[in-house]
């Protein structure tokens, strides 16, 4: 089977697990016990009609087949309904919440990826040696403790005693409270009909001060998996021939460590990574949570509490699908990357 053949072959495949992740995910909240409706509209205030009224008004009290027929034109369209809490179209409040989370996950992942790799190899490199085992340890706690526990340790040392940084948010309350609004941005056009604003030092400054502990947080605790991954996958290739003879050759052993036994190591860390990264618009509830970060994960922490399930639906369905894209991604890079790997 060629190349072409095995991507329309994925393709194929991708198309019918995202319709039976539709399905499912339709079904988990059909299913649930419980009115939705009761945590937005309290008994004690309104009467039995004004509570059917709203359930008429949401589509709940329609048959099986008419609400699973708007949940998928609803899901196939990006439009994802409206917030049972809010009123407003869930689409508008992801757009709103995402460039934050991409900010804070994007970052933390990528800073993650490239630390956990670098020291897992050089730890493999010098297996035994005290850099290997301090690495080793201090992965393995930093992997271990739970992320809310080390959030609120930095925000009482770093915020509450020595006032490094600011307790939580993406930005300062004064930005929306005070007459002048935002900072002056550095330049603003437009483009396609799409407000563009590059922001000026004092805001790029000011966001960098408010997401340093939240992006710390998320970065120690994911290094950790990269690293030791990277060390077991790089320790395999050590003893191979083609390191042996590169040795021989006389190259440097950062040459051979980087370019010869990490390159023929990388296809698990290389899945990690890309599943890690599609992860990220799922956002980080916990660490959001404890931070106040204005982002998909306390978002969905929120409509968690509240029983708003076009929220939750539509946030499970984009986490699916950017895990089934990644996977569809992945499976190319592998024969990009290793040559032995035949497509069929």
């Amino acid at each position: 089977m060629g190349l072409r053949a095995y991507i329309i072959k994925r393709i194929i495949y991708s198309i019918i697990l995202v319709l039976f992740v539709l399905v499912l995910n339709f079904a988990i909240f059909e299913l649930m016990p419980g009115d939705p409706t009761k945590s937005f509209i309290s008994p004690t205030k309104y009467t039995q009609a004004q509570r059917e009224s709203a359930r008429a008004h949401w589509g709940l009290d329609k048959p099986f087949h008419e609400k699973l027929f708007a949940y998928m034109i609803n899901m196939l369209t990006w439009q994802f309904g409206d917030s049972f809490m809010t009123r407003r179209a869930v689409a508008d409040e992801i757009m709103f919440y995402l460039p934050n989370t991409i900010q804070l996950l994007g970052l933390s992942t990528i800073f993650a990826i490239i630390i956990g790799v670098i020291l897992g190899a050089i730890a493999a490199h010098r297996r035994g040696g005290i850099f290997d085992t301090a690495s080793v340890t201090s992965s393995l706690i930093t992997f271990s403790l739970p992320t809310f526990w080390m959030g609120m340790l930095f925000l009482v040392v770093f915020s509450s005693q020595l006032h490094w940084f600011p307790v939580g948010k993406a930005f300062p309350s004064e930005w929306v409270t005070r007459p002048e609004g935002w900072p002056t941005p550095l330049l603003q056009f437009n483009l396609f009909g799409v407000q563009i604003t590059i922001p000026g030092f004092e805001e790029i400054i000011t966001r960098l001060h408010h997401i340093a502990l939240p992006l710390i947080t998320l970065t120690l605790f994911s290094y950790g998996g990269f690293l030791l991954l990277t060390r077991a996958a790089v320790l395999e290739t050590l003893t191979e021939d083609y390191v042996l003879t590169a040795r021989a050759k006389g190259l440097k052993e950062r040459t051979v460590l980087f370019k010869h036994a990490l390159k023929n190591a990388s296809l698990p860390i290389i899945t990690n990574a890309g599943l890690s990264l599609s992860f990220i618009l799922s956002g980080a509830i916990i660490t959001e949570t404890v931070y106040s970060w204005p982002g998909l994960g306390h978002w969905t922490w929120n409509a968690i509490q509240s029983l708003d399930y076009p929220v939750l639906q539509a946030m499970f369905f984009i986490t699916a699908l950017c895990v089934i894209i990644a996977n569809f991604i992945i499976d190319l890079l592998y024969g990009v990357i290793d040559p032995r790997i035949k497509y069929g």
